[in-house]
């Protein structure tokens, strides 16, 4: 199997121990952070207004073996933590792992949803918009270090043998009962 292939066969979780604090946070704190960081990032696209298909409207992003859950939402030109009595319009939801390889562009984001890898809900014209946006980005020169850092979690994360698709250990080969 090609190594392109081989990191969409499986999804290595994040082990439980590791999740278990992030968990702990409540998700409005998540949020602000993450908020914080992409109006940074997103500084250029906010300004031309191609984020304006998130005004109001409020998405969900689940990374689920994290136990993260953001909610944000665009409001006046920025991106804002939505509260969370607010019903969200959009839900994506994955692994750490295919948060990254979307992230690294290690792999695009049609594959990892084609794949069920990521998994979106709710409005499916804004999930378009989100995909369709984030596949157009080009962010190499403004995450510099930020994304070698990503992508060195990335291939960390990719060769943690004894969790396999489901975060469970692998049974031992080789032995018998």
């Amino acid at each position: 199997m090609s190594n392109t292939t081989d990191h969409l066969s499986r999804s290595p979780l994040l082990p439980k121990p590791f999740a278990f604090p992030l968990g702990l946070i409540p998700s409005a704190a998540h949020s602000q952070v993450l908020v914080k960081i992409l109006n940074r990032i997103f500084a250029p696209e906010l300004a031309d207004g191609e984020l304006e298909f998130l005004e109001q409207k409020v998405m969900l992003v689940d990374v689920v073996d994290a136990r993260l859950s953001y909610r944000i939402t665009l409001l006046n030109g920025k991106l804002r933590a939505a509260d969370s009595s607010l019903p969200h319009d959009l839900s994506i939801e994955g692994s750490i792992y295919d948060f990254l390889l979307l992230a690294t562009r290690r792999e695009d984001p049609d594959t990892l949803f084609f794949n069920r890898r990521l998994r979106l809900g709710g409005d499916t014209e804004l999930g378009l918009y989100v995909k369709n946006f984030l596949d157009a980005l080009e962010l190499d020169d403004r995450l510099g270090l930020l994304l070698k850092l990503l992508d060195g979690a990335t291939a960390v994360i990719s060769r943690i043998p004894e969790f396999g698709p489901l975060g469970r250990k692998r049974p031992m080969t080789g032995r018998t009962s």
